[in-house]
């Protein structure tokens, strides 16, 4: 029998059209030594798929997000509020499976009352990805953008400024005292997850990155497209600026260098075009001309396009100004 915490836990998966990749997932949920006072899966699927699956699993509570697909961190919100009166609540995606000790190796962290939230490991499968970026995980960059790293093993705790979406968990009164989760960030979902991290940090609060909180992340088909598509090129660039703006404050200066990293990696495709352009031609295969000049136009144009619907969002939004701090 899983082994009694002082600590009480909710677990909350959000998903969309991913019912078997759900059922794996629960499986490895109801085999954790720690058992979590609730597990809440939040689907916006059409259909009844997921639906069935968990219905197969009785101490589940399924719940709808009826916005669809492109709405994750409303699915987050839904399962928060279903969460009752736990101390946190974790997340992890429907394509990330927990190792038996997970729950508990970030439910430990908490005993620090400084720490507001703890993300774990996520491993992809790939050789070495363990020792890739083992200096900068989770980082906040001078220059407004971001490092992942997360399937990293440092062999220890590292502090971090954001985590990653399939394995993170938060103290639920700190995500109450900052103002709760929101939900800004549409399409890919890209930095949906990233916003409350950064709002905890900037109230002072620590996050803790946990390597022994260990998932699985198979990484299971996308509700449209396909990973690094021209839509994850433009939701990149549109979201993070959004990000940005409800967290920093577009006066702030690692705002304004943002725009310089986006300026310079919309040029960056267009020579990668030039240079295309530039080659002999070839009739044939992947390494053509003409698909070297359409790939780095078009990434080119998703980069600039998201950045002015990133600026034109945060307008809509009343982020203007010398603003620091969410909205």
């Amino acid at each position: 029998m899983p082994e009694p915490h002082p600590r009480s836990a909710a677990v909350v998966v959000a998903t969309y059209n991913r019912p078997d990749h759900v059922r794996r997932c629960l499986d490895h949920l109801a085999a954790q030594t720690v058992a979590p006072a609730a597990v809440i899966v939040v689907d916006a699927s059409p259909g009844t798929l997921t639906r069935d699956v968990v219905a197969g699993f009785p101490d589940v509570t399924y719940l709808r997000n009826e916005r669809g697909a492109g709405h994750t961190a409303t699915s987050r919100m839904i399962g928060v509020a279903a969460a009752g009166g736990v101390d946190v609540v974790a997340f992890v995606d429907d394509d990330a499976y927990a190792e038996p000790d997970w729950l508990e190796g970030l439910l430990r962290r908490y005993d620090d009352p400084a720490v507001a939230a703890v993300g774990g490991r996520a491993t992809n499968g790939q050789p070495g990805e363990e020792r890739e970026g083992l200096g900068v995980i989770g980082r906040f960059l001078p220059n407004g953008t971001l490092t992942g790293h997360f399937a990293a093993d440092p062999g220890r705790d590292v502090e971090v400024d954001h985590m990653l979406g399939a394995n993170m968990s938060v103290r639920r009164s700190a995500v109450e005292e900052v103002g709760g989760l929101a939900d800004h960030y549409p399409g890919t979902c890209l930095r949906e997850e990233t916003e409350i991290a950064l709002r905890l940090r900037l109230a002072g609060y620590r996050i803790v990155y946990v390597p022994e909180a260990v998932v699985e992340h198979v990484a299971g088909p996308y509700a449209k497209g396909r990973r690094f598509d021209l839509r994850y090129t433009y939701y990149g660039e549109r979201n993070h600026l959004v990000l940005l703006g409800r967290t920093v404050g577009v006066g702030d200066v690692r705002f304004r260098r943002y725009l310089g990293v986006g300026a310079r990696t919309a040029l960056g495709h267009v020579r990668y075009a030039a240079l295309a352009a530039a080659r002999r031609p070839r009739l044939f295969g992947e390494d053509s001309k003409a698909r070297g000049v359409a790939n780095g136009l078009s990434r080119a144009v998703a980069c600039a396009a998201g950045g002015v619907a990133g600026a034109a969002a945060l307008v809509r939004l009343g982020v203007a100004g010398e603003l620091g701090g969410a909205r």
